[in-house]
């Protein structure tokens, strides 16, 4: 398959996606949005990925949605060969399938609907340049879709004040709010993206999927229902093989050999 909009590439474990449309501030049209929602369902059904790191070229890290190309009011040819979606693709909804860590590298301004991208990932490293912002209010419009996927991180309040002002929150700011997970100086994104993907790859990836398809599956669970379904899962994760390593490895006193399985 290939991609248009997005450079996709697999090594050791780590899927990387590049957003790929420096020439439109990397806005998200239809064509890119199937293209990342092929590549997150590659990497959910993929045992060999435990990690995806999310990055974009350009000067800008996306401007968000291209509304006119959303509404079929522009068109551009391309040379994609992803299988068009069978039903609507849900950006927000995307991450919570993955069942991954998802890293999303920031070295450039976000702004608007780019924020389901950096709420949707587990991890957000910033170069302390970047900004965030979202200017929709001042465009006469709400950013509805992102402030669901805000009140997920943010208090409500917080979340809501920042929809309605547009403000423009630096690296550090956005740091502070929980956003950003770590900022780092930009001659560092690379270094620190690495360090952080080969931390996550020291553990168990087969307790990592377990873990976070529990995390999304929560949402969905009654209160009352919660601690029943936490311990199937626990039960679950104990019969993986990875867990079988761990165990053994540390009896052993030695580092364990995950297969993820």
């Amino acid at each position: 398959m290939a991609s248009d909009q997005l450079v996709v590439e697999s090594d050791g474990g780590v899927l990387r996606v590049t957003i790929n449309r420096p020439e439109k501030k990397n806005a998200m049209n239809p064509v890119m949005v199937n293209e990342l929602a092929y590549g997150l369902s590659y990497a959910h059904h993929n045992s060999s990925i435990w990690v995806v790191v999310i990055d974009a070229k350009g000067d800008v890290f996306s401007a968000g949605a291209d509304l006119k190309a959303f509404a079929g009011m522009s068109q551009e040819e391309h040379s994609s060969t992803i299988p068009e979606p069978k039903g609507e693709v849900i950006i927000a909804e995307l991450f919570t399938q993955v069942h991954k860590p998802c890293i999303a590298k920031v070295h450039a301004p976000v702004l608007a609907g780019a924020f389901l991208i950096i709420c949707g990932c587990t991890h957000v490293v910033s170069a302390d340049t970047a900004t965030f912002s979202l200017p929709e209010v001042k465009r006469g419009l709400w950013p509805m879709q992102v402030m669901q996927s805000l009140i997920e991180i943010l208090p409500a309040r917080t979340a809501l004040d920042l929809c309605m002002r547009g403000t423009k929150l630096s690296c550090a700011e956005a740091h502070e709010l929980g956003l950003v997970t770590a900022m780092v100086p930009f001659s560092n994104l690379d270094a620190s993206v690495n360090v952080l993907v080969d931390e996550i790859k020291s553990n168990s990836p087969s307790a990592i999927r377990h873990g976070l398809k529990a995390y999304d599956e929560l949402r969905s669970i009654a209160d009352n229902e919660k601690q029943a379904y936490l311990k199937k899962m626990l039960f679950a994760v104990l019969g993986t093989a990875d867990a079988k390593e761990g165990i053994t490895a540390f009896k052993e006193k030695r580092s364990p050999k995950w297969t993820g399985i």
